[in-house]
Order: structure tokens, then sequence, then C-alpha cells
């Protein structure tokens, strides 16, 4: 935890050099995203809040996602995430966002969307992108390594 920790450090200091912020819209990690970042002293500089949005109703209510999306891609899939991202940005005023939706198990996964099936998306200010990441392990070691995969994820759009 301390490399994470030094790593979400450098994020807090480059945001908070450029007067920016994120937040985050997280269902199967369950706000541990939310929770590294305020373990970190100056979080509040940068960081504008945070949803778990776990229920398909939360994310359409809350994001905006879209009910087509939700029936016909489901909550684990790009096109969810885009509109988390969207939502959560719209909903914080953020420059940043990071959204997450996967299935950590042990049940829910389908032949095509195993366990360990996690999207994770990063909305910068100009771009958007989506990534698709299959973890193994038991369920605490999915929501760790899907909360690890965004942190590195951000620093490296950040160029830290």
């Amino acid at each position: 935890m301390k490399s994470s920790q030094k790593m979400l450090e450098k994020i807090i200091k480059k945001l908070a050099s450029k007067n920016q912020t994120i937040s985050f819209a997280e269902s199967c990690t369950g706000g541990r995203i939310a929770a590294a970042f305020t373990a970190v002293s100056g979080a509040s500089a940068v960081l504008n809040g945070s949803v778990v949005t776990y229920s398909n109703d939360i994310k359409h209510d809350w994001l905006g996602v879209e009910r087509e999306v939700l029936q016909n891609f489901g909550a684990v899939s790009s096109q969810c995430i885009s509109q988390m991202l969207k939502g959560v940005k719209k909903l914080s005023g953020a420059d940043y966002a990071l959204a997450v939706s996967g299935i950590a198990g042990p049940s829910g996964g389908t032949e095509d969307k195993p366990v360990g099936t996690v999207y994770i998306g990063l909305q910068m200010p100009l771009t958007q992108e989506v990534f698709r990441c299959l973890f193994h392990g038991d369920r605490e070691s999915i929501q760790e390594q899907s909360t690890t995969f965004a942190i590195e994820k951000l620093e490296e759009y950040l160029e830290i």
C-alpha cells in the first residue's frame, strides 16, 4: 500500500498544482478508489466527490445511464462506463472522472462476461478512455486489482 500511497500523493499534488479536480463513479469497487484518495492528506483540494452506483436504477437516476444501454449492453460494458463517466463529471463539475463497473464474484459471471470482467474508464478534460480488464482471484482481490488499475491509469495519463 505504501507505493500506491506515494502514487496517490503524486496524483493529488499534480492535480492541485493545476487547480484541477476529480470525481468517481464506482460500482464493483464499492468506494475503494474514494477511500484510497481520502486516506491521503491533501485529497480535499482535488476530490470533488464520489458515488457508489451499485444498482442499475441508481446508475440511471443519479448518473443518467440510459435504460437502453443497461438493457442492451448491461452495467458491465464500455457503453455503461462511458455514460457513468459523463454523468459523474456533469454531477460533480470535476475536470477528471474515473468509473468502474464489473463482476467481482464469486457469482454473477457469464460466458461472455466471466467473474473478473471489469470495465474501467477515465474521463479527461478533452478525451475519454475505457478499458476492459479480466482480473483473477477472489472478490476482494478483483476489487483491489480494479482499484489499483484505475489509479495507475490516472497516473499514466497525468504523466507523473
